[in-house]
């Protein structure tokens, strides 16, 4: 008997440490965010920081869904009563509430973000921008003027598309060179600007949804002041996404002009893209962090990789060649020159997917549609439309 007791309690030291082992090993797949960030919309805060920063100052957090607030110390996981609130964490398995931060959701946002009418949203990451300050007597975010997906959770938080009723009724059934002609005939009657009044387009189509009185720059991410605008080295000026040398347009009314394609750049930094091609690789930009370049190509910031794809669809699409335009084609070269052809298509491709439809797109799109030009981009309100043409 006495022989027998220490390899028994071997036994059980060893399989509670194999069990123990399986448990702490099974919260490694669960997503969690660590990095700090400023809390500006390309640099959001982490939930711990929103909680250790209750003082009503508006900031963008990003955190993961974890449940439905329903009392200070409470988060509801299933059955949720309405779509009112949620609670984000930095970790999408926690469920200490003193960790999470809950979010009132404005009667604009519930229909996307609620949980009652969307219950797959919980272990989603997304980015919230509202004040920080108490919200049912605990850590939260009220006033939320914009809700986005954070990346990490797919396509079922994305905003859905605006209400664009008939808009694209002549499309619908078509694929391949029907599609590409319909949605071509939709859009390319349109208000065309004078190069100069591009300026102020920008300012407000690119505002800075966290401060009006900026825009945000398209390859730093970075928000700087509306009237900081010209050729200095820290200025920001008008970069053409489809570089207006492929085609030769330059700045003429119509391509050289449209808005869909032109975002407010620095100036330096988009003189380094210059009217490179689009392609993954390279080396990485010292002063826009995270964009790539070699002697051919441009690889874009991850946050911005979609929206140049669909810049490109768009004006592959709307500039056919008629009425004197130049027929701009997408294709898999990188070596076009003044050629109105852009790549790599197989790129951009995998961009517009690795990079969804975000709702600072989609602000951008209605602006464009209803004070400018009057047209829409058809990839930004359906981006299956790429695939149902190209591939």
């Amino acid at each position: 008997m006495m022989k027998g007791k220490p390899v028994k309690s071997f036994k059980l030291v060893f399989l509670f440490s194999l069990v123990l082992t399986m448990v702490i090993g099974s919260f490694a797949f669960l997503p969690s965010l660590k990095a700090s960030g400023d809390g500006s919309v390309s640099s959001p805060y982490t939930v711990s920081q929103a909680i250790s920063n209750q003082n009503s100052s508006l900031k963008t957090i990003q955190g993961y869904i974890t449940g439905q607030p329903t009392a200070a110390a409470t988060v509801i996981t299933s059955h949720y009563p309405n779509d009112y609130a949620v609670a984000l964490a930095d970790t999408a398995g926690e469920t200490d509430t003193s960790k999470m931060v809950y979010v009132q959701i404005p009667t604009d946002y519930r229909s996307q973000y609620g949980l009652k009418s969307h219950p797959a949203l919980k272990g989603t990451l997304v980015k919230v921008t509202g004040n920080l300050t108490s919200y049912f007597s605990h850590a939260g975010i009220k006033n939320v003027t914009n809700m986005t997906n954070g990346g990490g959770g797919g396509t079922p938080s994305d905003p859905p598309a605006s209400d664009t009723g008939s808009y694209y009724d002549s499309a619908q059934g078509k694929t391949g060179a029907a599609l590409k002609s319909a949605l071509h005939n939709i859009i390319d009657d349109h208000t065309e600007l004078s190069y100069d009044a591009v300026w102020d387009a920008l300012r407000h189509t690119d505002e800075d949804p966290n401060n009006k009185n900026d825009v945000i720059l398209l390859y730093t991410g970075r928000s700087q002041s509306k009237t900081a605008n010209g050729s200095g080295v820290n200025d920001w000026n008008r970069e053409h996404v489809w570089a207006k040398s492929h085609g030769d347009f330059g700045t003429a009314m119509g391509p050289g002009t449209d808005l869909h394609h032109l975002r407010p750049a620095d100036v330096s930094v988009n003189s380094a893209r210059g009217n490179l091609d689009f392609d993954n690789g390279g080396t990485e930009n010292s002063e826009a962090k995270g964009n790539y370049s070699d002697s051919d190509s441009w690889e874009p910031r991850d946050a911005v990789k979609g929206d140049v794809a669909r810049m490109i669809f768009y004006m592959a699409v709307r500039y056919e060649g008629d009425r004197g335009e130049p027929d701009l084609e997408m294709n898999n070269s990188v070596s076009n020159g003044s050629a109105p052809f852009i790549g790599k298509l197989p790129v951009l491709m995998q961009w517009s997917q690795q990079d969804p439809v975000d709702s600072f797109e989609r602000h951008r799109n209605d602006v464009i549609y209803n004070d400018y030009q009057h047209n829409r981009n058809p990839f930004i309100d359906h981006p299956e439309y790429a695939a149902a043409i190209w591939q």
